[in-house]
C-alpha cells in the first residue's frame, strides 16, 4: 500500500480521504534535516505552509510522486528541484475563493456601517446611533482592482446588491466584463470615479505600493478601500496620512506589510479604519475544502490518474518533457514578452510553430506561452495547469498554427498578442540545445538573448539617438550590458533592445520618451 506522510496540520476530512487508499502517517514539526531522513519511504507528502521541501527534502525522496501543498501558495516548496526529480506538486489555487470574497464583502458592509466600533460601544455601555451613522452601498460605484476568481465572485454579489462596477484588469477582455456587468476603466479613473475600491491581485513588483500617496489623493474624499488579497499593495504610511487628513472616508484591511503587525500608525486610527489578522481564508467552510482537494488529488496520482492542479509540468512522459523543455522555457519567455509589449487587453493569441517546430505535440508550448503571457498579472497564482483557463476566462482567444516551411532556424516559435487597437508580436528560436533567442519584434529582424531587465524602443532610424539614451542611463547609472538595432531600411522605423544590468529607476522611462525620434519606450523585466 502507498504511504503518505502529513507534515502540516490537516482537517481530518482529508486525512481520511487519503487513508481510503494509503497508509497514512502525521508527523508535524519537522525541520528540513528531520523530514529529509524521514521522506526516503514515502510516495507522497502533505504539507501546508509551516513545512520546507528544500532540495535536499527532494534529493532524499527517492520514491516520492507527488507533494499536495494544502493551500494556494507554494512558495515553501523547491518547485524547480521536483519538476526536475520528476514530482508532481499540486495545491488548491480554488479552496477559498468564496471564503476571501466573502470576507471582502464583509468588510465593506462594516466599513459602510461602522459596526466594529458600533458593537464596541454598546459591549461599553453606550447607546450612540448618532455617532454611527453609516452610508448605503446601494447605487454607490464599487471600483474592482482585479477580477480573477476571487474578484469576479465580489463582483457578481456587489451587482445583485445593486452596486455600480467599474474594474481594471488589463487581461480581461471587454466581453467577460460584460457578463460579469463591469465597465472597464484605466486607474485613473477608477480610483476617481469609485465609492468604495477592492484589491484582488497578487504582490509583484509591479503592484507594490500601487496605492500610494499620489493615487489616494486621485480619490474622493467619501471613498474607502478594501484589501484582503497581500500586503504591500498599500502604502500603509501613505494611507494613514490620507486617512488622519480626511482625503479618504475609511479602509478596512485583512492583510498587511508585516505580519504578524507590529508597532503600526495603523493601530492608532479611529473607526475610519478596520483591521483584521489575515482572515480571508479562516473559514471552517475554506480549510476543509482545501485539504479535500489536495487530498483528491495525492489520491488521483497514487492511483495512475492525472492531477488537476498541478503548478509545475504533468502528463509528460520523461523523454517527451526532456525534448520539449528548452521550447517551453522559450514560449514563456516569448509570452511574458510580448504580454509586457501588448499591455492592454489582449483580446488573442497566436501561437506559431515554425521549421522542426511544427512538428512536435503543440500543447505544452502554448501552455508555457499562456503562462508567460499572463505572469506579469497573476504571478504565482498561473501555473502550467491553469494557465488555459485563466486566459479562457479571461476571453483570451488562442490560435495554433504551424509552418514547417519557415527555415531560419531548425525549430523556432512566433508569438502574436492581439487587442482592440494593435497587435504584437515576438520570434524566438534555440541556438544549441537551450541558449534562448529573440530573433524579431514587430517582425524587425534582431539578436537577442533575454535577459532581466531590457529596455525597448521603437524609433526613427537616425543620428543621435543611440548616444542620447545612453546618456540617459549613464545619468542615472544603469550600465548597459548589450544593445542591439533592428531594422528593415536605412532612416525608416526601428526597433532596439538594451539589457540593463539594473533596474530602470522610476521617472527614466519618461526622460527617454522624450528623446526626439523615439516613438514608445518599454521597460521589460524577464
Amino acid at each position: 500500500m502507498p504511504k503518505v506522510l502529513v507534515s502540516d496540520p490537516i482537517e481530518q476530512v482529508g486525512i481520511d480521504l487519503l487513508a481510503q487508499v494509503a497508509q497514512v502517517d502525521i508527523h508535524t514539526g519537522l525541520s528540513p534535516a528531520e523530514l529529509a531522513a524521514m521522506i526516503p519511504g514515502y510516495d507522497a507528502l502533505m504539507i501546508r505552509s509551516g513545512t520546507k521541501v528544500t532540495q535536499e527534502v527532494i534529493e532524499a525522496a527517492h520514491q516520492l510522486k507527488i507533494i499536495g501543498r494544502a493551500g494556494v501558495g507554494v512558495d515553501n516548496i523547491d518547485v524547480p528541484a521536483a519538476t526536475r526529480k520528476g514530482i508532481i506538486v499540486v495545491n488548491s489555487p480554488e479552496g477559498n475563493t468564496i471564503a476571501a470574497a466573502e470576507h471582502t464583502l464583509a468588510m465593506m458592509m462594516s466599513l459602510a456601517r461602522h459596526i466594529p466600533d458600533a458593537n464596541e460601544s454598546m459591549k461599553a455601555g453606550k447607546w450612540d446611533r448618532k455617532r454611527f451613522t453609516g452610508v448605503e452601498i446601494y447605487k454607490k460605484t464599487l471600483g474592482i482592482i482585479g477580477l480573477g476568481k476571487i474578484g469576479s465572485h465580489v463582483a457578481t454579489v456587489a451587482r445583485a446588491m445593486g452596486m455600480k462596477l467599474l474594474a481594471y484588469d488589463p487581461f480581461l477582455s471587454t466581453e467577460r466584463a460584460d457578463q460579469l456587468g463591469c465597465r472597464l476603466v484605466e486607474l485613473d479613473v477608477l480610483f476617481s470615479e469609485s465609492d468604495f475600491i477592492t484589491l484582488h491581485l497578487p504582490k509583484t513588483p509591479e503592484t507594490q505600493h500601487l496605492i500610494s500617496g499620489d493615487t489616494l489623493a486621485k480619490m474622493k474624499p467619501t471613498a474607502r478601500i478594501i484589501n484582503c488579497a497581500r500586503g504591500g499593495i498599500i502604502d500603509e504610511m501613505a494611507l494613514v496620512t490620507a486617512l488622519k487628513e480626511g482625503q479618504i472616508a475609511g479602509a478596512a484591511l485583512d492583510v498587511f506589510e508585516e505580519e504578524p503587525l507590529g508597532e503600526s500608525a495603523l493601530r492608532s486610527l479611529g473607526m475610519e479604519a478596520i483591521l483584521t489578522p489575515h482572515l480571508g481564508a479562516s473559514t471552517e467552510e475554506a480549510q476543509a475544502n482545501v485539504a479535500i482537494d489536495v487530498a483528491e488529488q495525492i489520491r488521483d496520482v497514487l492511483l495512475g490518474l492525472p492531477a488537476r492542479s498541478a503548478v509545475n509540468i504533468p502528463g509528460l512522459r520523461p523523454d517527451i518533457l526532456e525534448k520539449l523543455t528548452p521550447y517551453m522555457q522559450l514560449a514563456e519567455t516569448l509570452g511574458n514578452l510580448v504580454g509586457q509589449l501588448a499591455g492592454g487587453r489582449i483580446e488573442s493569441l497566436e501561437v506559431r510553430l515554425q521549421g522542426e517546430l511544427a512538428s512536435n505535440d503543440s500543447q505544452p508550448i502554448v501552455i508555457a506561452a499562456l503562462k508567460g503571457l499572463l505572469s506579469p498579472a497573476l504571478r504565482e497564482r498561473v501555473n502550467y495547469v491553469n494557465a488555459g483557463l485563466e486566459a479562457k476566462e479571461r476571453g483570451i482567444r488562442v490560435i495554433e498554427t504551424r509552418d514547417a516551411s519557415q527555415r531560419d532556424y531548425s525549430g523556432s516559435l512566433c508569438l502574436i498578442a492581439k487587442g482592440p487597437l494593435e497587435s504584437r508580436s515576438v520570434t524566438g528560436a534555440l541556438l544549441g540545445e537551450h541558449e534562448l533567442r529573440i530573433t524579431s519584434i514587430d517582425d524587425f529582424p534582431i539578436n537577442v538573448s533575454p535577459t532581466r531587465h531590457m529596455l525597448l524602443t521603437l524609433h526613427r532610424d537616425m543620428p543621435g539617438i543611440i548616444g542620447k539614451i545612453g546618456s540617459n542611463l549613464g545619468s542615472f547609472n544603469v550600465n548597459i550590458a548589450s544593445m542591439q538595432v533592428g531594422r528593415k531600411m536605412v532612416r525608416g522605423n526601428a526597433v532596439m533592445v538594451i539589457s540593463l544590468d539594473d533596474p530602470l529607476p522610476e521617472g527614466l522611462l519618461a526622460e527617454i520618451t522624450k528623446v526626439q525620434g523615439i516613438r514608445d519606450a518599454y521597460i521589460v523585466n524577464l
